[in-house]
C-alpha cells in the first residue's frame, strides 16, 4: 500500500526535485545496465541519491525508504509467496504437465497454436514466467517435431500467453506492485486485466505467430533437454522448486536428488480437472468479490461474505489449502513431501521479493520528497492523460533497465499522486497501463530475451524479430485496450 506523506520531508523547489528524480532514476538505470549491480542494491543506491539531491535529511530518507519497503512486503510479498506455493505444487505434482498434455493432445492442425496460447494463459495464472517457460518449451518442441505446424507458430502463442498474464493479471508481482502503489482495487483490476488479456493474447500469439513463422523459418532444436538439464534461468535455477536436500538430508545444506527423482515411483496423476480447479479457485474468489462490490448493496450478508472470501490473501491461502490436497495428497505426496515442496517454493522468490521491497522503498522516497506531486501538477497543467503518462514512464524505464519490475515500481511511484484524482475504475486502468508499458520491447538488457533465444536456438536478430516484436505488440495492444476501456467504464 502506498503511504502518501502528509508533509514533504524536504522544502526543495520544483527544479531541485525534478533534478533529484532524474538523477535518482539515472543511478538505478546505470547501476543495473552498466555496473551490473543487482536491482535490489541499485534501488537502494538510487533512493539515497534521490533523497540527497532533494535536500532531505539522511534520517528522513532512511525512514521513508524503510517505511515503503515494509508496506510493500506486507501488501505484496505475502501474495507473491502464496502464489509461488500454488505454482510449486502445480509444477512438482505433474498437474501442469497434465493440463498441457490434455489440451495439446486434444487438438491438432490449425487449432494447435490457439490451444497452446490457451494452455499458456491457464498455467500462467499461478506460475512465474520463467517457470512457465521451463514447463512449456519441451511441449512446444515436441509438438513442433511431431506435427508440421512449425516451431514459431506454436512457440509464439505459448510465450504470449505467459507474458500477457505475467504483465497484466494479478497475482503476478508486476500487477500487484502497481495495484498496491496506486491503492487500486484488486478484484476490479483482475476483471479488467482479463478483459484486456484475451484480445492481447490472440493478436500477439496465434495471429502474430502465424505471420512471423513465414518470415523467420526455424528448425526444431535437435536436443530436447529436460527442464532439469537446462542452465539456471528460472526461479529454481532452471530445475524444480525443490532441488536440494529438503527430503533426503534435511538440515545438512548439501545437494541431493530432485524431489521428482525421489518420489517418481509413488507419484500419481493428480488429474486434469482438480489441477484446473485449483488454479482457478483464487481467481474465481477474487472475481466474485469484484462483482459483489459492483452489483450487491453495502451491508448485504452475501456481499460481506464474498468480500472476505475474495480478499487476495484469503483467496490465495484457500488456493494453497486446496492445492495441498488436489496436487499434494492426490499426487502421492505425504505430508513431509508436501511441506518440502511448499518450503522449496520460497527460496527461489527471495530475489524477487527483495527487488519488490526495495522498489517500494524507492517509490516511497519519490512520494515523500514531493516528486510525485510535481509530476502530477505538471501533468495536469499540460493536460496529459494519466494513463498515457503511466504507460510512457514505464516504457522508458523498461527500455533503459530491461526490468519489467523496476519499470512498474518506478512508474507507479511517479504517477501515484495522480491516482487520487481518478475514480475507482480509472485507478485500476492506470495500474494496467503501467503493466502494459513495462512489457515494451524486451531486448539485450533483459534476461528473458536471452532465455527465449537459447531455448529456441535463435540468433540475436531472429530473437529481436520474434520475441522483442511480440513483447512490443503485447504492450501496445494491451495499452490500446486500456484506453478503450477508459471510454466505457
Amino acid at each position: 500500500m502506498s503511504t502518501i506523506a502528509a508533509e514533504a520531508i524536504t522544502d526543495a523547489g520544483t527544479g531541485q526535485l525534478v533534478l533529484a528524480a532524474v538523477l535518482g532514476i539515472a543511478v538505478v538505470v546505470l547501476l543495473i545496465a552498466w555496473a551490473k549491480w543487482h536491482p535490489f542494491l541499485a534501488l537502494i543506491g538510487g533512493s539515497a541519491v534521490l533523497g540527497l539531491v532533494a535536500g532531505a535529511a539522511p534520517a528522513a530518507t532512511v525512514k521513508s525508504f524503510t517505511t515503503g519497503l515494509g508496506n510493500t512486503v506486507g501488501s505484496v510479498g505475502l501474495l507473491i509467496a502464496l502464489g509461488s506455493m500454488i505454482g510449486a505444487l502445480l509444477a512438482e505434482s505433474g498437474g501442469a504437465d497434465g493440463i498441457v498434455n490434455r489440451i495439446v493432445n486434444g487438438v491438432s492442425g490449425a487449432a494447435l497454436p490457439w490451444a497452446m496460447a490457451g494452455v499458456a494463459a491457464l498455467i500462467g495464472l499461478p506460475l512465474f514466467f520463467e517457470v512457465g517457460v521451463v514447463l512449456l518449451v519441451p511441449i512446444v518442441l515436441l509438438a513442433a517435431r511431431r506435427t508440421d505446424v512449425g516451431l514459431l507458430r506454436l512457440g509464439i502463442p505459448a510465450l504470449a500467453g505467459l507474458s500477457v498474464l505475467h504483465g497484466l493479471v494479478p497475482p503476478h508481482p508486476g500487477p500487484l506492485i502497481a495495484i498496491a502503489s496506486l491503492n487500486a482495487d484488486l478484484g476490479l483490476t483482475l476483471m479488467l486485466g482479463l478483459v484486456c488479456a484475451i484480445p492481447t493474447v490472440i493478436i500477439a500469439g496465434p495471429v502474430f505467430g502465424n505471420f512471423i513463422a513465414k518470415r523467420v523459418p526455424l528448425e526444431v532444436p535437435a536436443l530436447l533437454a529436460t527442464a532439469g538439464d537446462r542452465p539456471g534461468s528460472g526461479p529454481a535455477g532452471g530445475q524444480d522448486f525443490v532441488d536440494r536436500d529438503d527430503l533426503a538430508n534435511p538440515g545438512s545444506g548439501g545437494p541431493a536428488a530432485l524431489v521428482d527423482q525421489q518420489i517418481t515411483g509413488r507419484r500419481r496423476d493428480p488429474g486434469f480437472w482438480p489441477a484446473v480447479l485449483t488454479v482457478l479457485l483464487p481467481v474465481v474468489l477474487m472475481l466474485a468479490r469484484g462483482i459483489a462490490e459492483l452489483a450487491l448493496p453495502e451491508g448485504s450478508n452475501l456481499r460481506s461474505a464474498l468480500e472476505v472470501a475474495g480478499d487476495p490473501v484469503v483467496a490465495l491461502l484457500a488456493g494453497v489449502m486446496l492445492a495441498m490436497w488436489t496436487l499434494g495428497h492426490r499426487a502421492g505426496f505425504d505430508r513431509k513431501e508436501t511441506s518440502a515442496v511448499l518450503g522449496g517454493a520460497l527460496p527461489p522468490i527471495a530475489g524477487i521479493l527483495l527487488i519488490v521491497a526495495a522498489g517500494g522503498g524507492f517509490k516511497q522516497v519519490l512520494i515523500d520528497v514531493g516528486v510525485g506531486n510535481v509530476i502530477a501538477d505538471a501533468a495536469q497543467d499540460a493536460n496529459i492523460n494519466a494513463l498515457v503518462l503511466g504507460f510512457l514512464v514505464a516504457v522508458g524505464i523498461r527500455l533503459a533497465t530491461g526490468s519489467a519490475t523496476v519499470a512498474t515500481i518506478t512508474a507507479a511511484g511517479i504517477v501515484a499522486p495522480l491516482s487520487t484524482t481518478l475514480d475507482r475504475p480509472e485507478v485500476s486502468l492506470l495500474a494496467l497501463a503501467i503493466g502494459a508499458g513495462s512489457l515494451f520491447f524486451s531486448h539485450v538488457n533483459d534476461a528473458g530475451f536471452w532465455m527465449v533465444k537459447e531455448y529456441f536456438g535463435m540468433t540475436v536478430g531472429q530473437t529481436i524479430k520474434t520475441w522483442s516484436v511480440m513483447e512490443t505488440i503485447i504492450s501496445v495492444v494491451g495499452f490500446a485496450c486500456v484506453m478503450l476501456l477508459s471510454l466505457i467504464v
